[in-house]
């Protein structure tokens, strides 16, 4: 590492109105949290058990914090304690850094002054201690971004490199991906009650008729265009948003590039700076639900194909 940090993405749950609040209630209590996504088959294998429950347990004293994004880094700078370099059961890296989550010694000496570590580490607290190293970096990932709902900037200051932001992010999603989202309308997961009331709602669209400029049955037509479907998903959980494809990308707010897409995201595609032509509603696993196009139906296909000209994903359940 270098500096010492990095996130999860604080998914700030919104109110639903109280009709919506009463019909989701049932599913709601199932539905994952932004720290709470299980661990991929992936992460199972390749993740120590001990450090796996240190990564949910270090996770839970951040608010917004998701345990993939502590694993992501653990196995990033030292294989999750298994690397055999210099600097990581003793001694320090060239860089200055060590332990299992490579601290420099001022950065953990530094959140020791500002956190309490919980018990079951080494007494005094040590870097080289996984429990230790690991709640260590979940409260250094807090205080600097965290909190404020800044994943980029909370993985930055753990090292300063953009490429190495992408990286955690993309390990991230190797350890969650499946998890928080099945891609199938017959078991909806989403990370909060707003993207779960929108997604309810698309699935049960399918089958319409692609209608241009078309707003579905409670809006006097006989089908949806692909932002008509959209829009009337998210009016149902109570967010309002712009008409048409491109007005939504630009009305945000946008997905960092590289992070994880979680449900109820909105994938959109063609040219941000000219013209966004489409949009769908993510469901997880990779795949939408979408209105595609004259002569077809609403309905669940890859969020990405050959030749397509993805632009990016925005998060209204934000």
């Amino acid at each position: 590492m270098n500096a010492k940090v990095g996130i999860a993405a604080a998914a700030t749950i919104l109110l639903i109105p109280i009709l919506i609040a009463a019909l989701l209630l049932g599913a709601i209590s199932a539905v994952l949290t932004g720290g709470s996504a299980q661990p991929s088959a992936n992460a199972l294998a390749d993740i120590p058990p001990d450090y796996l429950r240190l990564y949910h347990q270090a996770a839970s004293t951040c608010p917004g914090l998701n345990w993939s994004i502590l694993a992501a880094i653990g196995k990033i700078e030292t294989d999750h304690g298994r690397s055999p370099l210099p600097g990581v059961t003793s001694g320090e890296n060239h860089a200055g850094a060590g332990g299992p989550m490579q601290f420099l010694q001022a950065s953990f000496t530094g959140v020791l002054a500002r956190h309490a570590l919980p018990p079951g580490g080494a007494a005094p607290p040590s870097r080289y201690n996984p429990h230790d190293a690991i709640h260590a970096a979940a409260h250094y990932l807090c205080d600097n971004g965290i909190r404020r709902g800044d994943l980029h900037k909370a993985i930055f200051a753990y090292n300063h490199a953009d490429w190495y932001v992408k990286k955690i992010l993309a390990q991230a999603q190797t350890y969650t991906s499946g998890s928080t989202g099945t891609g199938d309308c017959a078991t909806v997961h989403a990370p909060n009650p707003v993207a779960l009331s929108a997604i309810t709602y698309a699935c049960a669209q399918r089958g319409l008729p692609y209608v241009w400029g078309g707003n579905g049955p409670a809006g006097g037509h006989a089908g949806f265009d692909c932002s008509g479907l959209t829009t009337a998903a998210y009016r149902q959980a109570g967010i309002y948003l712009p008409r048409t494809a491109h007005t939504q990308f630009h009305a945000g707010p946008r997905v960092p590039d590289g992070e994880p897409l979680s449900p109820g995201d909105l994938v959109f595609y063609g040219n941000p700076h000219s013209k966004i032509r489409h949009v769908g509603l993510y469901l997880g696993s990779g795949m939408m639900i979408n209105a595609p196009d004259f002569g077809q139906v609403v309905k669940i296909e890859p969020f990405r194909y050959p030749g397509d000209d993805y632009a990016g994903a925005t998060r209204p359940a934000s």
